[in-house]
Order: C-alpha cells, then sequence, then structure tokens
C-alpha cells in the first residue's frame, strides 16, 4: 500500500509540476503576443506616415517645381505641339 501511495505522490508532483510549467508558458506567450500586438500597432502607424510623405514626394506641385528649376522645363507654347491621329489597319 506504502508503495501504492508514493507512485500516486510521484504522479501528482509530476501533474503538478507539469501544470505549473504550462501556465508559466502560457504566460510567455501571451506576453510575446501583446509585445508583438504593440510592434504592429507601431508598423501600421509607420505605414500610413510612409504613404502620406509617399504621396507628398510624388505630388504634382512638386515634380513641376523640379523639372521648372532644377532641369530647367517649360510648357510648350501651342505652336510646338503637334496632333497625331491614329490610323487604323
Amino acid at each position: 500500500m506504502a508503495r501504492l501511495n508514493l507512485i500516486l505522490l510521484v504522479i501528482a508532483v509530476a501533474c503538478a509540476l507539469a501544470t505549473v510549467a504550462a501556465n508559466h508558458k502560457g504566460r510567455k506567450l501571451f506576453v510575446e503576443l501583446e509585445r508583438e500586438q504593440v510592434r504592429m500597432r507601431q508598423l501600421e502607424v509607420e505605414w500610413g506616415q510612409l504613404q502620406l510623405e509617399q504621396s507628398t514626394w510624388a505630388g504634382h506641385p512638386r515634380i513641376e517645381k523640379i523639372a521648372r528649376e532644377l532641369l530647367g522645363m517649360r510648357p510648350p507654347v501651342p505652336g510646338q505641339i503637334v496632333s497625331l491621329e491614329a490610323r487604323e489597319k
């Protein structure tokens, strides 16, 4: 009988240790999940800022200013414009 009690005690201790280990792992995973969700929110904010920056850099007024100032470009005068008509085959 004492041997059976000892075996049951060992099984109970093993189950208790497994429960503690599982709870600890669950808590660690939850903390990691929270950390990754915070990182995800930061990346979403950064993505929005990058999209705004891209739209600013690609804006028509900025492109036109660069074309005029840096490249010396100007709109063509009406006499320089040539219209081409597409021919059907």
